[in-house]
């Protein structure tokens, strides 16, 4: 089990680091929409990163938590049949198998993404500002 935040930063940092998986996980099935395979089984499935919240510790560093990629699953949709006798990666029936990957729903999950991790370097930013400002008011 992974330990918990460490201060502010470790909480942004985490949570960047969530949305950066979450936009590779969308750009790989970005990447094999339309593919074809020979079997149901050897399809490509659209990936999805499992989220989990993580605590920090309540006595230490007081009521911190972030958001961590505890997994990366295949989502479980079927593959389309087409049949494509002349494919070369066609079974003994003449089908062809296409990843179940919508191009549009993926787009929807890219922009949602780039957006939490917009919203997460803006907030650090403005954290970051603060006690700068914080910092030189004492000098």
């Amino acid at each position: 089990m992974m330990s918990g935040p460490e201060n502010v930063f470790d909480v942004g940092a985490r949570a960047l680091s969530a949305q950066m998986l979450r936009m590779n996980t969308t750009a790989s099935n970005l990447a094999n929409a339309g593919t074809v395979a020979g079997s149901k089984e050897e399809a490509f499935r659209p990936l999805r990163p499992v989220f989990e919240t993580v605590y920090g510790d309540m006595l230490g560093n007081g009521p911190l938590a972030t958001t961590s990629v505890a997994d990366v699953v295949s989502l479980d949709r079927e593959p389309e049949g087409s049949f494509q006798p002349d494919h070369p990666d066609a079974d003994e029936n003449g089908m062809v198998w296409m990843s179940p990957i919508s191009v549009e729903e993926e787009m929807v999950e890219m922009l949602e993404a780039s957006r939490q991790y917009q919203n997460t370097l803006e907030a650090m930013s403005t954290l970051r500002a603060l006690m700068a400002r914080t910092l030189s008011m004492g000098s």
